[in-house]
Protein backbone atom coordinates (compact mmCIF):
# COMPACT_ATOMS: atom_id res chain seq x y z
CA UNK A 1 0.00 0.00 0.00
CA UNK A 2 1.59 3.35 -1.03
CA UNK A 3 -0.94 5.41 1.71
CA UNK A 4 -2.55 7.64 -1.76
CA UNK A 5 -4.82 5.62 -3.50
CA UNK A 6 -5.77 2.60 -5.33
CA UNK A 7 -5.16 4.53 -9.03
CA UNK A 8 -2.14 6.99 -7.86
CA UNK A 9 -0.37 4.18 -6.31
CA UNK A 10 -1.03 1.61 -9.50
CA UNK A 11 0.07 4.78 -12.18
CA UNK A 12 2.98 5.63 -9.90
CA UNK A 13 4.05 2.12 -10.19
CA UNK A 14 3.53 1.61 -13.70
CA UNK A 15 5.71 5.37 -14.02
CA UNK A 16 8.48 3.70 -11.96
CA UNK A 17 8.57 0.82 -14.17
CA UNK A 18 8.17 2.66 -17.64
CA UNK A 19 11.46 5.20 -16.02
CA UNK A 20 13.28 1.88 -15.26
CA UNK A 21 12.38 0.32 -18.62
CA UNK A 22 13.56 3.51 -20.35
CA UNK A 23 16.62 3.46 -18.80
CA UNK A 24 17.54 -0.27 -19.27
CA UNK A 25 16.37 0.43 -23.35
CA UNK A 26 19.36 2.98 -23.15
CA UNK A 27 21.93 1.38 -21.78
CA UNK A 28 21.50 -1.36 -24.44
CA UNK A 29 21.28 0.97 -27.43
CA UNK A 30 24.47 2.37 -25.93
CA UNK A 31 25.89 -1.19 -25.46
CA UNK A 32 24.48 -2.98 -29.23
CA UNK A 33 23.99 0.60 -31.09
CA UNK A 34 19.56 0.07 -31.79
CA UNK A 35 17.06 -0.37 -29.35
CA UNK A 36 15.65 -3.63 -28.74
CA UNK A 37 11.98 -4.64 -27.89
CA UNK A 38 11.23 -6.78 -25.35
CA UNK A 39 11.49 -9.97 -27.75
CA UNK A 40 14.70 -9.26 -28.48
CA UNK A 41 16.34 -8.26 -25.03
CA UNK A 42 14.35 -12.06 -23.60
CA UNK A 43 16.35 -13.31 -26.68
CA UNK A 44 19.54 -12.09 -25.19
CA UNK A 45 18.64 -13.56 -21.95
CA UNK A 46 18.85 -16.66 -23.68
CA UNK A 47 21.39 -16.52 -25.24
CA UNK A 48 23.39 -15.13 -22.57
CA UNK A 49 22.58 -17.93 -20.16
CA UNK A 50 22.97 -20.49 -22.78
CA UNK A 51 26.24 -18.80 -24.00
CA UNK A 52 24.92 -19.58 -26.83
CA UNK A 53 26.37 -17.23 -29.67
CA UNK A 54 26.31 -18.77 -32.71
CA UNK A 55 26.13 -16.40 -36.67
CA UNK A 56 22.65 -17.86 -38.29
CA UNK A 57 20.32 -19.32 -35.53
CA UNK A 58 17.06 -20.84 -36.57
CA UNK A 59 13.94 -19.79 -35.93
CA UNK A 60 12.65 -22.39 -33.20
CA UNK A 61 16.40 -22.39 -31.40
CA UNK A 62 15.49 -18.60 -31.66
CA UNK A 63 12.14 -19.16 -29.64
CA UNK A 64 13.93 -21.57 -27.08
CA UNK A 65 16.33 -19.24 -25.86
CA UNK A 66 13.06 -16.92 -25.29
CA UNK A 67 11.72 -19.80 -23.45
CA UNK A 68 14.77 -20.41 -21.57
CA UNK A 69 14.88 -16.35 -20.58
CA UNK A 70 11.03 -16.48 -19.78
CA UNK A 71 11.77 -19.33 -17.21
CA UNK A 72 15.20 -17.92 -16.07
CA UNK A 73 13.31 -14.72 -15.29
CA UNK A 74 10.36 -16.14 -13.89
CA UNK A 75 12.51 -18.19 -11.43
CA UNK A 76 13.48 -16.26 -8.93
CA UNK A 77 9.33 -15.48 -8.38
CA UNK A 78 8.84 -19.15 -7.49
CA UNK A 79 7.16 -19.38 -10.86
CA UNK A 80 9.85 -22.12 -12.75
CA UNK A 81 12.74 -24.73 -10.84
CA UNK A 82 15.41 -26.10 -12.99
CA UNK A 83 15.09 -29.47 -13.26
CA UNK A 84 18.16 -30.41 -14.88
CA UNK A 85 20.31 -29.91 -18.16
CA UNK A 86 20.06 -32.39 -21.17
CA UNK A 87 22.78 -34.21 -22.89
CA UNK A 88 23.35 -31.06 -25.30
CA UNK A 89 23.10 -28.38 -22.02
CA UNK A 90 19.64 -27.32 -22.54
CA UNK A 91 17.96 -26.31 -19.26
CA UNK A 92 14.85 -27.90 -18.41
CA UNK A 93 12.31 -26.10 -16.54
CA UNK A 94 9.37 -27.51 -13.95
CA UNK A 95 6.47 -24.70 -13.37
CA UNK A 96 6.19 -24.54 -10.40
CA UNK A 97 3.01 -22.55 -10.24
CA UNK A 98 0.00 -21.08 -12.62
CA UNK A 99 0.90 -17.51 -13.93
CA UNK A 100 -1.44 -15.27 -12.59
CA UNK A 101 -4.29 -14.29 -15.49
CA UNK A 102 -3.77 -11.21 -16.91
CA UNK A 103 -4.00 -8.82 -19.65
CA UNK A 104 -1.46 -8.67 -22.90
CA UNK A 105 -0.55 -5.14 -21.47
CA UNK A 106 -0.42 -6.49 -17.31
CA UNK A 107 1.50 -9.56 -18.73
CA UNK A 108 4.24 -7.34 -20.83
CA UNK A 109 4.43 -5.28 -17.86
CA UNK A 110 4.84 -8.13 -15.37
CA UNK A 111 7.59 -9.54 -18.02
CA UNK A 112 9.39 -6.16 -17.90
CA UNK A 113 9.47 -5.96 -14.18
CA UNK A 114 11.04 -9.85 -14.06
CA UNK A 115 13.40 -8.64 -17.26
CA UNK A 116 15.03 -5.99 -14.96
CA UNK A 117 15.07 -7.36 -11.62
CA UNK A 118 17.50 -9.73 -13.65
CA UNK A 119 19.82 -7.23 -15.10
CA UNK A 120 19.53 -5.58 -11.42
CA UNK A 121 20.97 -8.73 -9.84
CA UNK A 122 23.97 -8.38 -12.14
CA UNK A 123 23.42 -11.55 -14.48
CA UNK A 124 24.46 -9.48 -17.55
CA UNK A 125 26.35 -6.38 -17.81
CA UNK A 126 24.96 -4.17 -19.59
Amino acid sequence: MCGIGPDICAMTMNDDLQQRWWNLEARLVERFGKKPDLDAILYLIGMQEMQYFEENIAKETKQDLMHVAVCTILSPSGYYELERHDADGWPHFKQLKALPDMSLREQEDFLKDHVLLYFERDRFEV
